[in-house]
Parts: C-alpha cells; structure tokens; sequence
C-alpha cells in the first residue's frame, strides 16, 4: 500500500531524501518531517551546504582526494613523505587511515576498484596517472591499501603488473584486515597495524 502524504511537497522531500543510499522511506519521513520543525534557516543552511559541495568541491590534481583548492592539505603538507604513496579505492579510505595516526605518507585515489560485474574497467580508475606519478621518480614505494575482496585483489594484480617495469617496491597491507573485510570498516588499531606491517606485493602472490 502506497504512502498518502497530506501535500506534495512533504511527498517530493521524502522522495529525495529516500533516493539516499541507506534511507528507507520511513526514515525520509522522519527527516523531512524533523526539517519542518526547525527554523526556517535551518534548512536553507542545510540546503546551501549541499548545494555548495556539489558545485565547489574540487578533487586534488595529484591524488584525487576531495578539497577546496587545487592541492589537498595532505600533498600540500611538507612534512608529508611524498616518496611513499598508499593507494586506496575512495576518499573514506583516506580519512580511516588517517584517523590511525600511523601513516605519513600521501595518497592516491583510484575512485573503486576493478569490477567487471558492475561494468567498471582500468579505464574507469585513476591508474594511469598513479603510474605517471611513478614515471616521474618521485615514488618509492607504493602501499596497496584496497579492501581484501576479489574485486580489490584483481585490481592489486593489475596495478602490480602495470608497475613492474618501474623501479620501484610495491608493498600491499598486512592480512590484520581480515579476508572480504572492507577498509572503511576496520578498525584503527587493526588497520594501522597493518599498514606498519605491510609485506611485499611479490611475496604476497607466491604460492
């Protein structure tokens, strides 16, 4: 049985916000109805806020992290060893590992992982200009930092074959993620440990 909403507007805000990933429509009531009741700048500051983010949101032009300028604060940091990069599939990536303290690396940010079932290629991902940022001697260590499933471990192998013909290591994070665990869901004491404890690449591929 359909929903009747008392006016189309309430109906056309239930619909945007249940369009959310994880927003039931029950829920998508409950926050359209909450909106209601706050003031009047409560929501145009919570609709300018998004406005704002889809139209000024800029993406580094080294790593592909979000942010307001043309560098992220990571790449623009000079304390930051840009020698040493963690590649990970999207921005919640970077803000776990960053949330562990541990890493003072930088990062590059692929934008998912290869899945052909989903009709995502190489060429959908920022893998070429990991390998050009290689290409410019400027890296020496790369730290495959993708979630442990058979989607991010294609796209480890591919990167891994993709790098071989540069100088330089290739590491992938320690099995404290467990196998099919996600990186954005683990926890910070694990996922530090297991970038600290990374192996190589190579080894981790021998049978």
């Amino acid at each position: 049985m359909n929903q009747k909403y008392p006016s189309v507007l309430l109906e056309n805000a239930v619909n945007e916000l249940a369009s959310l990933p994880g927003v039931g429509r029950k829920t998508a009531l409950r926050l359209a109805l909450y909106m209601l009741r706050r003031d009047e700048g409560y929501t145009e500051n919570f609709a300018t806020a998004l406005v704002a983010l889809r139209r000024d949101v800029k993406y580094c032009k080294v790593c592909h992290n979000i942010c307001d300028n043309d560098l992220c604060a990571i790449c623009a940091d000079p304390s930051r060893d840009a020698s040493l990069v963690c590649v990970v599939e999207n921005i919640k990536e970077v803000m776990a590992i960053e949330n562990t303290g541990q890493f003072w690396g930088v990062y590059h940010v692929l934008g998912g992982i290869i899945s052909p079932m989903d009709g995502i290629g190489p060429g959908d991902l920022e893998i070429e200009s990991l390998i050009q940022r290689v290409a410019n001697d400027e890296v020496k260590e790369i730290i495959l930092a993708l979630s442990t499933t058979m989607e991010g471990d294609t796209t480890n192998f591919f990167i891994y074959r993709k790098l071989s013909p540069y100088d330089v290591r290739i590491s992938v994070i320690a099995r404290g993620v467990s196998i099919g665990d996600e990186i954005e869901y683990a926890d910070e004491i694990t996922l530090g440990r297991s970038i600290l404890n990374r192996t190589s690449f190579n080894d981790s591929i021998k049978i």
